[in-house]
């Protein structure tokens, strides 16, 4: 007897990309609990061919990494055609207007502030991907 929740194990793919280990673990926790599969990343390092072999759906992305810049992989992303479809939303303690609008310019549909509220951070990755 096959199990109609089987497809539903599968889950939408997301890809974080957070190098704070406490805040990667705790999202990471927090999206499987919704029956996401995450794949997460602490450093930009192969982000592309991760992005290849993984095929997320959706795109957590820290602006401030240790070995590129988080708006250097938004453009990355936005020279594609294919990667400019993924839904990237960024997740950063840059809290300036400034750094908000060049990442939304760059692609990102959604722009979160550190300390985050898992519960909008859900809501808005169901507004791009749905459960």
């Amino acid at each position: 007897m096959t199990n109609p929740q089987m497809p539903k194990a599968e889950g939408k793919r997301i890809l974080l990309v957070e190098d704070d280990d406490t805040n990667r673990q705790l999202m990471e926790d927090y999206l499987n609990h919704h029956h996401y599969v995450v794949n997460s990343i602490a450093t930009g390092h192969d982000f592309l061919q991760i992005v290849i072999d993984f095929r997320p759906h959706l795109i957590l992305l820290d602006l401030k990494l240790p070995d590129i810049s988080g708006y250097t992989l938004l453009e990355q992303l936005q020279e594609s055609p294919t990667f400019s479809q993924i839904p990237v939303i960024v997740i950063s303690a840059f809290a300036f207007r400034a750094e908000q609008s060049r990442a939304l310019e760059l692609g990102a549909r959604k722009y979160f502030i550190k300390p985050l509220n898992l519960m909008h951070l859900r809501e808005a990755i169901e507004q791009e991907i749905g459960d």
